[in-house]
């Protein structure tokens, strides 16, 4: 046989088995360890605060004054920027009515939660009985104004109440909802304004003393 004819027989073989390798599945050589194709790490989404779960629970002292145009408070959740989150009590001769015919009666929670346009199962939902003498206390679930969660984060408490006739007092004070127990004591504020009904009261006053030591602690749910 002729030499190109032999060397042409030997390409053909070697073609024919190189083809049967590939359909049968069987590399002809060890796989190339390739390295792997480097992929850039997905962007971390931006830490936001999660739902707060627990309870506030804002306790003070409360003295029942006798005569008229006292007696009447509220007490309400707000968030940083002044906005009302949540009424947790007011007296129900206000909430239901007294705040038309005397206006001086916690005026700043009647303006801030809306009172003049709230439907009566909402102010039924948060007027209370004025209290006896005595240890008051009010919890918050940490329920924002539609009644869903609220973030962690600092909140407003405030209590307000109506001395005689014009004069007031109005404790607010920060309390911080995070993960560990916190107790947060309220500032004072008062009000001392004669009008047309009352003379302004002063320091010495025995009103005074309808509502002191304000605090709230903060719970985390466990």
């Amino acid at each position: 046989m002729p030499k190109y004819k032999i060397v042409l027989s030997i390409i053909i073989i070697t073609s024919l088995v190189i083809l049967s390798a590939c359909s049968t599945g069987e590399p002809t050589e060890p796989p190339l360890d390739l390295p792997q194709a480097e992929t850039p790490d997905s962007p971390k989404a931006a830490d936001e605060p999660g739902a707060a779960s627990g309870e506030v629970v804002i306790t003070f002292d409360y003295e029942s004054i006798s005569g008229w145009a006292s007696n009447q408070f509220a007490v309400w959740i707000e968030d940083t920027n002044g906005n009302l989150l949540k009424t947790l009590y007011a007296t129900r001769w206000t909430a239901n009515g007294g705040w038309r015919t005397r206006p001086e009666s916690i005026p700043l929670w009647a303006a801030q939660s809306g009172l003049a346009d709230m439907p009566q199962f909402e102010v039924d939902a948060v007027a209370g009985a004025t209290p006896r003498t005595g240890s008051q206390s009010y919890t918050w679930d940490l329920s924002g104004a539609d009644g869903g969660d609220i973030p962690l984060g600092e909140y407003k408490f405030v209590v307000e109440g109506t001395l005689r006739w014009n004069n007031h007092i109005i404790y607010s004070g920060i309390i911080a909802v995070g993960d560990e127990p916190v107790t947060a004591a309220a500032n004072a504020e008062f009000i001392f304004e004669a009008s047309a009904n009352g003379e302004a009261l002063s320091a010495d006053s025995p009103e005074i003393s309808m509502i002191g030591a304000v605090t709230a602690n903060y719970f985390p749910a466990r």
